[in-house]
């Protein structure tokens, strides 16, 4: 095995957290919630406002008030508002996916919007912020009460607006980010069953992980089943794209191991082994493998590149992977590559003249934006800027509150 060795070299980090904060500054929207954000952080008033966005940015400027960020609290509470206000189904209970710059909100009920909640109120409540422990009860009452399936242990994907009719989908997605608003819930609440879930969920995908050469499946039917061909006509779906996702199997791991630290000695001892080879078959199977420097959105089942765009998130998400597998285990190559990674992404992501980072490249590390038009939010920069420089345990906006972060 390889050497012990120093951390990862961070220190650019603070500074571009700051840098990032300052794009995010103009995110608040005449109706309420947070604007979609154009290229130079201008909004987009003609865009739906989403929730999932408008969560991640009450979320970001939650950590940013921690921070000591001057004006951020007045941010978070804007964002929080748009949760609470017109992005919330009044009539129903849960939340719209969107609201159309008419006013109009979009059809249905999603897992992953309401994991987003639950972190946002996860977030606003250790920052302290007005109504955020109201806002966190409800969201993750509703999660939990509407989509989570005990007989299969992990979440349901859609509902329709009125909570009438599930769709047969069900997608590891929404699951991964109802861990991440799990270990943020517990961090807020104490509520063991957050973790229970949290673990239950990771067991399973630990399992169809194993089960696949450590490329997980993202697309199941209603018996959670994985569907290995979903989407196969339709590979740069922005949000169920086919195949493997190389940024999942990244992040998942980071998952694993802020799980397994915040466990404890109840940990089970396969959580650490699973995040590394998580970890490593994603790297294996995404970095540099086509002759440029950067990672491949997808592959196929046999790791063959499927969508070669190099988007941001997934960057992100393997700056944050290495600096907490560094942090696990000590070991010099997760360094290594944290340090590559960092180059790469100064080198090619980062936005030096309008700020922000480009959310998407194309081969040849020019900025594209085939399925990501924009910048719309924050969040994976930000914590990507954050991850390296906190514990493992506990989450953020906890770490944030007691000065953990360096």
């Amino acid at each position: 095995m390889s050497s012990v060795t120093p951390p990862p070299d961070t220190g650019w980090l603070p500074e571009e957290t700051g840098r990032l904060l300052g794009f995010g500054r103009a995110f608040p929207h005449p109706l309420g919630g947070a604007a979609w954000l154009r290229t130079d952080g201008t909004p987009d008033l003609h865009a739906p406002v989403q929730t999932w966005i408008t969560a991640r940015m009450a979320h970001v400027y939650s950590l940013a008030h921690l921070l000591g960020v001057p004006g951020a609290d007045t941010l978070a509470d804007t964002a929080l508002a748009g949760l609470t206000g017109v992005l919330h189904d009044d009539r129903h209970g849960g939340w719209h996916p969107s609201v159309a710059a008419d006013g109009v909100p979009a059809t249905g009920k999603s897992c992953y919007d309401h994991a987003f909640v639950v972190l946002a109120a996860a977030s606003g409540t250790l920052a302290h912020r007005p109504g955020a422990r109201r806002l966190l009860t409800e969201a993750l009452g509703t999660l939990t009460g509407r989509f989570w399936e005990p007989e299969h242990r992990m979440f349901a994907d859609e509902w329709d607006t009125r909570w009438q009719r599930l769709d047969d989908y069900r997608g590891l997605n929404a699951n991964m980010h109802a861990v991440e608003a799990m270990l943020a819930a517990y961090d807020a609440t104490g509520q063991r069953e957050c973790l229970d879930r949290a673990l239950a969920i990771t067991e399973r995908t630990t399992g169809w992980g194993r089960a696949h050469g450590w490329r997980l499946p993202e697309h199941y039917d209603a018996g959670w089943r994985p569907l290995l061909d979903y989407h196969r006509d339709r590979p740069r779906d922005p949000f169920k794209p086919f195949g493997a996702t190389v940024g999942h199997a990244l992040e998942w791991s980071r998952l694993i191991l802020h799980l397994e630290a915040t466990l404890g000695t109840a940990a089970p001892d396969w959580l650490s082994p699973a995040a590394e080879a998580l970890f490593h078959q994603a790297v294996a199977d995404g970095w540099a493998v086509d002759g440029a420097p950067g990672f491949v959105y997808t592959t196929d089942w046999d790791g063959t590149p499927v969508v070669r765009e190099r988007m941001h998130w997934v960057a992100a998400e393997a700056l944050a992977a290495a600096a907490a597998l560094h942090r696990r285990t000590g070991e010099r190559d997760c360094a290594e590559w944290f340090d590559t990674w960092s180059a790469y992404v100064r080198e090619h992501f980062l936005d030096r003249e309008q700020g922000s980072w480009w959310h998407e490249l194309d081969t040849a590390n020019r900025p594209a934006a085939s399925t990501w038009p924009g910048k719309p939010d924050l969040y994976h920069a930000v914590q990507a800027t954050l991850i390296p420089r906190a514990p493992l345990t506990p989450g953020l906006a906890a770490a944030c509150a007691m000065g953990a972060v360096r």
